[in-house]
């Protein structure tokens, strides 16, 4: 046998038991071992929690619906307007003071569902951190923020409704891409620190960890936040917000405080892909196109249906400020039905972000254990049509079989770990 053959074989001898290894990686049995750790009244009560949350989109509409029912059957909306005329002359005028009222009394009428499910049901589920006052404290925030915006947009809506009566759609579309722009380039900077503190991620490994991650794929990383959600919330998360100049990266002191550092590099390499990805702009681009559907739909219906009841709920015409619950019943059905849409395009983004997390960070295991630690709200093992009617980001045992894959894929000699069980005390019984 000559040299040359000799060298061969003593790579191939070597090379046997690598691939023994690799093959012994049984994918299905390592994303078992990780679905398996959660168990009993916990899994039970992750399922519960998620399903209601089916019901919830279906009630949170109805109760939509019957706000404006309720303005329009009892003649609220036509007096907001009178109300707008006694202190203006310019349909402008008008349109604001009736936008202003519109938006108080649909968030009082609809207060007792908020605080069921943004409040008592967070804490039936112990997800919940605050005291009822702070809780309501945030609401209050919340509610001034959307008199001082909502407003402003209703009333562009209106202009473009009295100088283009069958166009109106196409500039509602425009003007709606500009606010939704806008809301996603400030809130960063303006509207996210009035609720929580944000400050820089401390200096030491964590943060070492991920500048070196988002340099490896020449991302910014000269800021990376840290914010308290833990004085509301129990869930650990981040997050790329912002467009351009006020893009950034920022993690709660949850995911700090409650992960390991494996798991922290496998969550912020995931919102790395968001980033890299650009994300903010093709959901801007896809939420333009679906609001200018639904905003054709309602131009094409509003006017038959104020045509028939305008005179009994006291609307002149669709240009009429008094219109608005009209439009907002329309909005909300249309938005309901996009809903398996929305969530579609939703959690291709976060499938397209979670590879690339696992490709920056290389943290499989890491990955699969977050996975599962979003249990605590998420349900871990859905049916396909669910997942894909009502899930808008990858289901954990989707999550889990992902990363089992890559490691499979990438890690030579990947070898089969026992995850720990879910710590009980995280999600307790009700």
């Amino acid at each position: 046998m000559s040299r040359n053959h000799l060298k061969f074989a003593a790579i191939v001898l070597a090379l046997i038991p690598l691939a023994a290894h690799a093959a012994e990686f049984d994918v299905e049995q390592a994303t078992r071992a990780w679905l398996d750790t959660l168990q009993g009244p916990a899994r039970a009560k992750s399922d519960a929690y998620f399903e209601g949350g089916y019901w919830l989109t279906v009630w949170g509409t109805l109760v939509a619906v019957l706000a404006d029912g309720l303005l329009l059957r009892f003649g609220l909306a036509a007096r907001f307007r009178t109300w707008g005329e006694k202190l203006f002359k310019r349909p402008a005028g008008v349109t604001w003071v009736t936008a202003l009222c519109y938006t108080i009394a649909g968030t009082l009428l609809t207060l007792p569902w908020s605080i069921y499910t943004s409040f008592v049901r967070e804490g039936q589920y112990d997800l919940m951190n605050q005291t009822f006052g702070e809780w309501l404290f945030d609401e209050g925030k919340d509610l001034l923020i959307s008199a001082l915006i909502a407003p402003l947009m209703i009333m562009a809506v209106y202009a473009a409704i009295r100088h283009f009566p069958r166009r109106w759609w196409l500039l509602g579309t425009g003007l709606f891409t500009v606010f939704m722009g806008l809301g996603i380039l400030l809130a960063p900077v303006y509207i996210s620190p009035l609720f929580n503190t944000y400050t820089e991620l401390p200096a030491g490994p964590v943060r070492d960890r991920i500048v070196a991650m988002a340099k490896s794929r020449d991302i910014p990383a000269e800021h990376i936040y840290l914010f308290d959600a833990s004085k509301q919330t129990k869930r650990i998360s981040a997050n790329v917000s912002g467009i351009g100049p006020t893009i950034r990266i920022s993690m709660n002191d949850n995911l700090l405080n409650r992960s390991t550092p494996e798991e922290i590099a496998a969550v912020m390499g995931h919102e790395m892909g968001h980033y890299k990805l650009n994300h903010s702009w093709w959901n801007l681009a896809f939420f333009t196109g679906l609001m200018g559907l639904i905003l054709f739909a309602t131009s094409r219906i509003a006017p038959g249906l104020i045509a028939r009841h305008g005179e009994k709920w006291g609307i002149r015409d669709l240009a009429d400020p008094a219109s608005m619950p009209v439009l907002g019943i329309l909005v909300s059905v249309f938005s309901f039905l996009a809903v398996p849409l929305t969530n579609t395009l939703i959690r291709v983004d976060e499938s397209q972000a979670d590879a690339f997390g696992l490709d920056v960070a290389r943290e499989p295991d890491g990955f699969a254990s977050v996975a599962m630690k979003l249990s605590e709200y998420r349900k871990i093992e859905p049916g396909n049509i669910e997942e894909m009617l009502f899930y808008d980001h990858p289901s954990g045992a989707t999550r889990v079989r992902m990363a089992m894959q890559w490691k499979k894929d990438n890690v030579p000699g990947a070898q089969m770990v026992t995850p720990p069980p879910m710590p009980q005390s995280d999600l307790k019984e009700q």
